[in-house]
């Protein structure tokens, strides 16, 4: 029997990366271990969007060398962003013992290294679905796991890459110029995850609110206030709609949003989709125009204000997450104390806080990182302990509230799940909950948890 292991960290993506790469292994006859000196393929799925991230995906990668070097024929793959989507060259003679370096969000060079090897045969399983699908016309993007348990809750990259050079950020040259998948194939791929089991898919994207925007399509009305005419693309609003459809499905979500492109038309979908969950990710990452202008993020403090008070007349029940940088080159005290209080305005249900950290070949890499890192860690934990103020007195308000809970999984003694609006929920019942709705009144609140009991 032949095994894989796959180790994944960063964002969302490269867990929807981990999650299809396992698909093709296990269509190969692979099954999953937890323990990487079982496996005969080892794949580490890395990120590099801060410097620890990067520190920790390369250690991974050494210690892993020994295992190499006893001969079983282990193959070993790296893949992500620490591969990117250029020349791996530097890569390969860092690490000469890893097999295949692959870029994000392929997982192919693997695939055929391994299929090229003698005695490995597709599970018949999966070559009866794959020509099931092919009779009827409808693209193949994954299959569903066979080997191991279906999430409830699971990720559907939509767009790759990224066409926004924030000065900060590494991801563009990383992951590529975005570009969006077929709305076909995005779907075929949710519904073979809720087939599989899952209750509630989230569409991802560096810029998810871009999806399409790369795309052909049927023409539509542009939204109520842009110039009179028409776009030509499947947007994320399109995508929410067709997703929607699928029967078995209980939940969408999707992130990032970008200030920019949050739309009347995306927000009305929202609203109108009794599916799609009323939570918003949009980071903000400064609230100084200075800063802001320096990011390049293409937006003011002001209209950040606005785009969150518009998302509360449309949906007054949501929650919404933001991301946040201290500490960026040139951020004065008087700056940091523009975000403080911006954050402390805006009241947000979550907020992402990181401490900036220079990442080779971007804009700002080149400027002097004069804020020293104890004053990072001070404003990084100021703004935590504000954030905690915060969630803490809005959790609060949902005391002796009953509210619906997704079920994903037994944490210890407790089930464990999220509400609509992404809280996350601990209660105890005898009863199999997992993948199921309940009601649950909320009897204990805490900054990043709630605890309740099951009303039905």
């Amino acid at each position: 029997m032949k095994r894989y292991h796959i180790w994944t960290i960063g964002c969302q993506m490269n867990r929807a990366d981990s999650r299809q790469l396992a698909d093709q292994l296990e269509s190969l006859g692979y099954r999953p271990t937890s323990n990487a000196k079982q496996a005969d393929v080892i794949v580490l799925n890395t990120c590099v969007v801060r410097q620890s991230a990067e520190d920790r995906a390369i250690g991974r990668i050494s210690a892993l060398k020994p295992l190499k070097e006893r001969g079983r024929g282990t193959v070993l793959g790296v893949m992500g962003c620490l591969v990117g989507v250029g020349d791996s060259t530097s890569l390969r003679e860092q690490f000469p013992y890893v097999d295949v370096f692959l870029p994000p969000s392929d997982g192919s060079a693997l695939i055929e290294l391994l299929k090229a090897r003698e005695g490995y045969e597709l599970d018949r399983q999966k070559v009866v679905r794959r020509h099931r699908l092919q009779d009827e016309g409808r693209p193949i993007s994954v299959q569903p796991a066979v080997y191991r348990e279906q999430p409830v809750s699971d990720y559907v990259s939509v767009i790759y890459g990224c066409n926004h050079a924030c000065s900060f950020c590494v991801i563009p040259r990383r992951r590529g110029i975005e570009h969006s998948r077929p709305l076909d194939e995005i779907v075929a791929e949710a519904e073979s995850l809720v087939t599989g089991g899952a209750k509630e898919i989230t569409l991802l994207g560096q810029i998810v609110d871009r999806y399409g925007y790369d795309l052909a399509g049927i023409k539509r009305p542009l939204d109520h206030g842009q110039a009179a005419g028409f776009q030509v693309h499947p947007d994320l609003a399109d995508l929410l709609r067709a997703v929607h459809d699928i029967d078995g499905l209980e939940r969408i979500r999707f992130l990032t949003s970008h200030p920019n492109y949050v739309t009347d038309r995306l927000l009305e979908t929202v609203a109108s989709l009794p599916k799609v969950c009323h939570h918003i990710e949009v980071p903000l990452q400064a609230g100084d125009d200075e800063v802001l202008r320096r990011m390049r993020r293409r937006y003011t403090s002001g209209e950040y204000r606005r785009l969150i008070g518009h998302i509360r007349d449309v949906l007054p029940q949501a929650s919404i997450a933001t991301d946040v940088i201290v500490g960026f080159p040139g951020e004065t005290a008087a700056q940091f104390e523009e975000t403080y209080r911006l954050l402390e305005e805006l009241r947000m249900d979550v907020a992402h806080i990181a401490a900036y950290s220079p990442r080779p070949g971007t804009t700002s890499a080149r400027w002097a990182d004069d804020v020293p890192p104890g004053e990072r860690e001070r404003r990084r934990r100021a703004l935590e302990l504000l954030q905690e103020r915060i969630i803490g007195e809005i959790n609060a308000q949902l005391l002796g509230q009953t509210v619906e809970v997704l079920v994903e999984e037994k944490h210890r003694d407790r089930w464990k799940g999220r509400t609509r609006t992404n809280k996350l929920v601990f209660f105890e019942d005898e009863a199999d909950w997992r993948g199921k709705l309940s009601q649950v009144k909320i009897t204990w609140t805490g900054p990043w948890s709630l605890i309740g009991e099951v009303v039905t």
